[in-house]
């Protein structure tokens, strides 16, 4: 059972928004006409110190998708210079979630395939010889200063910064002393560089930002060549430049860096580093889901705490959860576009991303019937070991794609909720002496049931019509109101299906300071055994089915083994949380 059948849920013309207008003035100004470089050249530029989540999605999609539509490039750069918390197995999984996104960082040129993967770390001796500039012509100073006492001389919004006492030093003292720290003679934060900008600016982040610091630590790529990395704010700029970005795009929380981003930029192209026109910051709204936090640290807690079961885990907001879950790069595309780029933070409410997910995934995934919480149905007038075969569509929508086949027996398995001893007003289902139509089956009408020494129905048990099967003449003689679906119980495929829902309660669950872990959801996880029918079994990882009545079901990557799966639910059919 093959899911290659393409999504309707395509997005339309991208909408105009200011990032697109600010590219096409770009473009009909020539400001970034090369003639050997693309017009456009963007970049996703994450730390590798973590998994990506859906907020970096968005990043993602914007980022590469602006290339695509350009013509142009995005370069994948890991701004890999805090060597504490990264490691390859962030690089890893940040390149799998990326291609498994649908973006490449590659790109054929003339029968020549370029690979635009690149790391801040390649560019440190450069970074260093940048720096040593900057000092030498006044722009940076060694400060020795303690963390406490420059944290106290950087003043606050009220209140201008106080110069360090070191600020004057000599640019050939802070050079020697510059070098003397990369030599590891000093401890770590014994000495820091920092830019000489303006200690009384309104701007925090223009009072003489640190650029390289001390850290005696080993470096997952240049191991341990360095005993000083750049900080990131100055690494960044200057890793745009060198790859000739020209529009470099990042979420609002960056909006006051972008002036020490133009100050660096400028300074090292005065210094003969780069030639104009040089990239540009541009900010736009992160994306701002309800209902999920994107916190590395809270998420971090989430796995550490064993509150869920790994960075993948499908309740997970990580890519590798969301993929695991079922979600599709189809729908998450969909969803970025649909959101648009916009300058102003807003929320997003989580149905939008499912009304995505379903869009897609309707046109996509073959029907299944599955029975979930099962009660026996016994037919006691059915011809004992004497299957009979019945079908259904593949897709109601699709005939090309054919029927499936399964039996019908003596003993099926219904869910439970499809039989009422005392029925309530309106149920059409199954009670004593109320008729419904097996679907794709025949008519029943119900006897009655079996109870255990508790009063609990544990069976239930019915008549058939030999002449009222679905899809022949007779069929059409029984007028009932209830329809209900079922499996052949001894033909049934049993398996673990999990059904999975939001993990927090809240729609906004660490907001304004508030303890998240208090809005867990408890149900956001059950694990039932399910009865499928029979054709499932030959179900491979990462397929996935419309359960009809139930939801949309993948195949787990992880547990599922072959003519074993184990199945994750993706989503309702509709949305139960606005109810």
């Amino acid at each position: 059972m093959s899911n290659d059948i393409k999504s309707n849920a395509t997005p339309a013309a991208p909408a105009a928004n200011f990032l697109r207008n600010q590219i096409d003035a770009d473009l009909a100004a020539g400001t970034y006409a090369r003639p050997d470089l693309p017009n456009v050249i963007t970049r996703f530029p994450p730390e590798p110190n973590g998994y990506l989540h859906i907020g970096h999605a968005k990043s993602i999609c914007v980022n590469f998708g602006l290339a695509r539509d350009y013509a142009g490039l995005c370069h994948m750069r890991f701004d890999d210079t805090n060597p504490e918390k990264e490691e390859q197995e962030y690089v890893d999984t940040i390149l799998d979630s990326v291609k498994w996104l649908g973006f490449s960082w590659e790109k054929e040129v003339a029968g020549n395939k370029q690979t635009h993967l690149y790391y801040a770390s390649d560019y440190f001796d450069k970074l260093y010889e940048m720096a040593e500039y900057l000092i030498t012509a006044g722009h940076a100073y060694v400060d020795s200063q303690s963390a406490a006492d420059m944290a106290a001389n950087r003043g606050n919004f009220g209140e201008a910064g106080k110069n360090s006492p070191f600020r004057d030093r000599s640019p050939a003292e802070s050079l020697d002393l510059f070098r003397r720290m990369k030599a590891g003679e000093f401890k770590d934060g014994e000495h820091i560089v920092r830019a000489k900008i303006d200690m009384a600016s309104p701007n925090m982040n223009m009072r003489d930002p640190a650029i390289y610091r001390i850290r005696h630590a080993h470096h997952h790529r240049t191991g341990d060549k360095w005993c000083i990395y750049p900080m990131y704010d100055y690494t960044h700029p200057l890793s745009d430049a060198m790859e000739n970005i020209t529009h470099s795009i990042c979420t609002l929380e960056f909006q006051d860096h972008r002036p020490f981003y133009d100050w660096v930029i400028e300074r090292c192209a005065e210094g003969g580093f780069f030639k104009k026109p040089v990239p540009h910051q541009y900010e736009f709204a992160r994306l701002n889901l309800t209902y999920i936090i994107t916190s590395k640290r809270k998420l971090r807690q989430l796995v550490e705490e064993a509150i869920v079961d790994g960075w993948d885990d499908p309740r997970m907001p990580t890519l590798v959860g969301m993929r695991r879950r079922g979600y599709t790069p189809e729908a998450i595309q969909l969803m970025a576009e649909r959101t648009g780029v916009t300058k102003s933070d807003g929320w997003i409410d989580y149905s939008v991303l499912e009304g995505c997910l379903r869009e897609d995934l309707d046109p996509k995934a073959p029907r299944a019937t599955a029975v979930l919480r099962p009660l026996k149905l016994i037919i006691d007038n059915f011809p004992e070991g004497e299957p009979v075969e019945c079908t259904s569509p593949v897709h109601p929508h699709f005939p090309e794609r054919g029927n499936r086949v399964f039996p019908i027996s003596k003993e099926l398995w219904i869910e439970q909720e499809d039989f009422m001893e005392v029925p309530s007003k309106g149920y059409f289902r199954l009670f004593p002496g109320n008729k419904v139509r097996l679907r794709y089956g025949y008519v029943v009408e119900c006897t009655g049931c079996d109870k255990d020494a508790d009063g609990n129905v544990i069976a239930v048990h019915c008549t058939y019509f030999a002449d009222s099967k679905s899809g022949t003449e007779g069929s059409a003689n029984y007028k009932v109101k209830g329809n209900i679906h079922w499996v052949s119980a001894p033909h049934a495929l049993e398996a673990e299906v999990r059904l999975f829902d939001r993990l927090f309660t809240d729609p906004q669950p660490d907001s304004g300071g508030k303890d998240f872990k208090l809005a867990l959801n408890p149900a956001s996880k059950e694990v039932v055994t399910a009865y499928l029918e029979p054709g499932l079994s030959a179900t491979m990882p990462e397929d996935v089915y419309q359960f009809e009545r139930h939801g949309y079901f993948v195949a787990d990557r992880v547990d599922s083994v072959k003519g074993k799966p184990v199945f994750n639910r993706v989503v309702t059919l509709k949305d139960s949380w606005g109810k």
